[in-house]
C-alpha cells in the first residue's frame, strides 16, 4: 500500500494548459501511449481509477512497479501537458 499511496501523493489536480480540445487530444495520445506499451491491460478511460482500483499484489513485483509507474507517468504528462 505504501508505493500506492507515494504514487498517488504525487499526483496532483492541475490541468494542462491550453484548450479543451487541445488537451482532449494530448490525454488521448497519452493513453494511447501506455496502451501501446501495456497491450495486456485493461486501461480505461479515467487512468486514476486505474491506480484506485489497482490491488497490490496482484502483478509479480518487477510488473507491478513497472505497471504503477507508467500509469503514473502518464497522468503527470497529462497535467503537465507535455
Amino acid at each position: 500500500m505504501f508505493a500506492l499511496r507515494s504514487l498517488r501523493r504525487r499526483h496532483g489536480r492541475h490541468a494542462p494548459h491550453g484548450c479543451g480540445t487541445d488537451r482532449t487530444a494530448f490525454a488521448d495520445q497519452v493513453k494511447s501511449e501506455l496502451t501501446d506499451e501495456l497491450p495486456d491491460e485493461d486501461l480505461g478511460q479515467d487512468l486514476e481509477d486505474c491506480l484506485a482500483v489497482y490491488e497490490l499484489g496482484s502483478k509479480p513485483r518487477c510488473e507491478e512497479v513497472e505497471y504503477l509507474e507508467l500509469v503514473q507517468e502518464a497522468i503527470d504528462r497529462i497535467d503537465r501537458g507535455r
